[in-house]
């Protein structure tokens, strides 16, 4: 965005831990021509994501974990432990890639042999700089399941798999609580008899 369209008077950080907290004062354009008034506004500056729906076609089962969330125990009405897809941060000098492959083996422990991509989105615009690169994964589920993460980093999972029906049959029914999971199940919904048709070719 140009600073003909925004105009930034200051900006500061007076937190950085697990996150970074950025604190702007600036101003934009608005729909009439003329400027916004003047605003503060708090930014959570995570740096950028990848997600992978694991999903194994000759089997039509997908790989879910399941994992305590900080959010959603301080959430209304919802379960600190939320069923998810993989996840994980872009390191530096990585590419979304390669940070699909390592999060699906430390997460799951199982290998991706082919990506497709859903979307690249926002994850939550209004107070974070977030961006999140999906993929389909292609795995081989079989024996895929039991415990997983890296100790050191807290990460507590639970691997499980279901077919797609099943997985489907949970999101209609209100199981799925986080917009990344919604997202890709709803993606492979649409793009499911593609996807086996493209992959089992293969």
């Amino acid at each position: 965005m140009s600073d003909e369209q925004v105009q930034v008077q200051e900006r500061s950080t007076p937190y950085r831990g697990f996150m970074r907290l950025d604190v702007y004062r600036l101003r934009h354009h608005d729909f009439n021509g003329g400027w916004s008034i003047d605003l503060s506004r708090e930014v959570l500056e995570r740096g950028n994501a990848v997600a992978v729906l694991p999903y194994d076609p000759d089997r039509d089962e997908v790989v879910l974990i399941e994992q305590f969330r900080i959010g959603a125990y301080t959430a209304t009405e919802a379960s600190p432990w939320q069923i998810e897809i993989v996840a994980g941060m872009i390191e530096t000098h990585q590419l979304a890639e390669e940070t699909a492959h390592r999060e699906t083996q430390e997460e799951t422990g199982l290998a991706l042999y082919e990506l497709e991509p859903v979307h690249h989105y926002l994850s939550s615009p209004g107070c974070t700089s977030e961006s999140i690169r999906m993929y389909c994964g292609r795995v081989d589920a079989a024996g895929a399941g039991g415990l997983s993460g890296v100790a050191h980093e807290g990460e507590y999972i639970r691997v499980f798999t279901v077919s797609s029906e099943e997985a489907f049959a949970m999101l209609d029914a209100g199981r799925i609580e986080n917009g990344m999971t919604i997202i890709a199940l709803q993606w492979l919904k649409l793009n499911r008899e593609r996807l086996l048709e493209t992959w089992l070719d293969n």
